[in-house]
């Protein structure tokens, strides 16, 4: 028989802890997310993987908005953040300090998921786009690596928060 935890048996840290933590070392970039709701849940998943930044660019609400915190939960408040009003500026800055730039995208010669396998001591942007359009192809041009998750059925994309969801489980699966 399983019984389910209470909240105070979940061992959560404090957004002042969770500053303290040692992050994974990977930003997400959000390329033109129209919806507020995807954007908080993309808080609410760097948070949960101990991401060390999220950069929202173009389009994107930024805090506080009541959207943005109906799905955030809170976790705009305990992740770093930071705006762009283009993607490019912020995939310039994050490939000067070193990061390798991966575009969650459905490309020729694409990753598949599976088969990406990150490296020790490597420094990682992951650039999910716009829930209609995807990464801009600029963006794309700009990607050291394009990712793609494999999909089976008739449908050929997932929503962005589930992308970004499945992504960093994987990445922190292969990490710790």
């Amino acid at each position: 028989m399983f019984r389910k935890l209470l909240n105070s048996e979940l061992n959560r840290i404090t957004p002042e802890e969770f500053k303290l933590k040692k992050k994974l070392p990977v930003t997400v970039v959000l390329d033109n997310i129209r919806s507020q709701h995807n954007i908080g849940s993309a808080f609410r998943s760097c948070d949960a993987f101990l991401v060390e930044k999220l950069i929202l660019c173009g389009i994107c609400a930024v805090p506080p908005t009541a959207e943005i915190h109906k799905s955030a939960l809170g976790a705009e408040f305990s992740m770093e953040w930071e705006y762009f009003e283009k993607a490019t500026e912020a995939v310039h800055g994050l490939k000067d300090e070193g990061y390798v730039i991966v575009s969650v995208e459905q490309t020729e010669h694409s990753t598949l998921l599976k088969d990406f396998h990150p490296e020790e001591g490597v420094k990682y942007a992951f650039i999910f786009g716009n829930e209609v359009r995807g990464v801009q192809q600029e963006v794309v041009n700009m990607s050291d690596i394009c990712l793609e998750i494999p999909q089976y059925g008739t449908k050929h994309s997932l929503n962005v928060s589930v992308s970004i969801g499945v992504v960093l489980w994987d990445v922190v699966s292969k990490i710790f």
